[in-house]
């Protein structure tokens, strides 16, 4: 029997949503989005059907909620806090995407008492590199450190700042200005975005990671007391924190994020020809040694349920759409904050949508 569930954001990783929940026949999905422009963009699917909807509106958004199985945002992620709270009103479960810090914090409040579940940050960062970095974490009986780093790039950079427009604008810029969540010497504190640049190579490409906000997701207070070092940082190519901390300090567009939006959308081509590169480092002590253990991943753009789709799309909606799964099979609470460290890295990898992350596949999709 196939279960109803609402899409909010017809935008690009709303519709590869829509269309891997599709293409299994065991979701029946309703997209929401107040543009035409964008509904009219959606995979032709039997499946899959669009629903003009002013996000704005509450009454209408929470009677559009009403008796679907969950409702899955993929809107930015300043009206994300709209749709829980439509959420909690219609007693449905609710999945978002966000990486910003204060919305989770007001899902988790609506969470309280709630008869359904509210998981948010189900992407990549944070998602999936909060399952990843806590599947390591509880290997060790002490722990010491854990380096989160994440970084969707295109394939073959070809500017100034090696970058090409992959996901939400709004998003990238609020990760680049936000405070961001790090323990330092035991203690969660906030530290400046842009900040901490360090140098690393993988597979003989050498990357730069700067500190940027969200990516901690909830796994920073669940550690905290555990851990004496814990950061999350952005992948970029060498150059890219340079060029943009000018731009955000010189030339003051921090405060002007408007500008910097249009400057963004309006000089850095998209690209669909992308690659995710996900390294995660815990250190801690087991057995009385000091040890190390590593998880790094590559994966690139490809083709999913039929359709050619980048990187960073496949990656974010492979984590929500696994957790969904995850939740009507039962592997997850049903009511109340469920934080993304509680879902099992086995359960998330062996699941048909989690197993876009195996290399394998992405080596596959890579070469189609």
């Amino acid at each position: 029997m196939t279960k109803q569930v609402m899409v909010i954001g017809a935008g690009k990783i709303g519709g590869a949503i829509a269309l891997m929940l599709a293409a299994t026949g065991d979701w029946q999905v309703t997209v929401a989005d107040r543009s035409a422009e964008q509904l009219a963009k959606l995979e032709k699917h039997p499946a899959i059907e669009g629903l003009a909807l002013d996000i704005l509106n509450h009454g209408e958004v929470v009677n559009a909620l009403k008796g679907r199985f969950a409702v899955l945002s993929a809107a930015p992620f300043h009206l994300t806090g709209r749709i829980a709270e439509a959420a909690r009103e219609a007693g449905v479960h609710y999945l978002d995407l966000t990486e910003d810090v204060a919305t989770t914090r007001m899902v988790e409040r609506l969470a309280d008492g709630a008869t359904s579940a509210f998981i948010p940050q189900c992407g990549l960062a944070p998602g999936f590199i909060s399952i990843v970095a806590n599947d390591l974490a509880a290997r060790f009986e002490t722990l010491d450190s854990v380096r989160m780093r994440v970084g969707a790039l295109p394939q073959y950079p070809s500017n100034a700042l090696n970058y090409n427009l992959t996901w939400s604008t709004d998003g990238l810029i609020n990760e680049y200005i936000e405070p961001c969540e790090a323990i330092v010497e035991g203690r969660l504190i906030a530290v400046p975005a842009m900040e901490e640049r360090e140098e690393f190579s993988l597979d003989g490409v050498t990357y730069e990671a700067f500190n940027t906000s969200g990516g901690l997701g909830t796994l920073a207070k669940t550690l905290e007391g555990r851990v004496r070092t814990m950061n999350y940082r952005t992948i970029r190519y060498p150059g890219h924190q340079a060029i943009i901390k000018a731009l955000l300090n010189d030339f003051n567009l921090k405060n002007r994020r408007d500008v910097l939006k249009d400057l963004f959308e309006n000089a850095l081509p998209a690209t669909m020809q992308d690659v995710v590169v996900v390294f995660v480092t815990v250190c801690g002590w087991r057995d009385g040694r000091y040890l190390q253990e590593t998880y790094a991943n590559k994966i690139y753009a490809g083709v999913v349920a039929g359709r050619r789709m980048s990187a960073i799309q496949i990656t974010t909606a492979a984590g929500i759409t696994a957790v969904l799964d995850l939740l009507a099979e039962g592997r997850l609470p049903r009511f109340g904050f469920v934080r993304q460290e509680e879902i099992a890295l086995p359960d998330f990898l062996a699941n048909r949508f989690g197993r876009a992350y195996d290399p394998a596949a992405a080596e596959l999709r890579k070469a189609g």
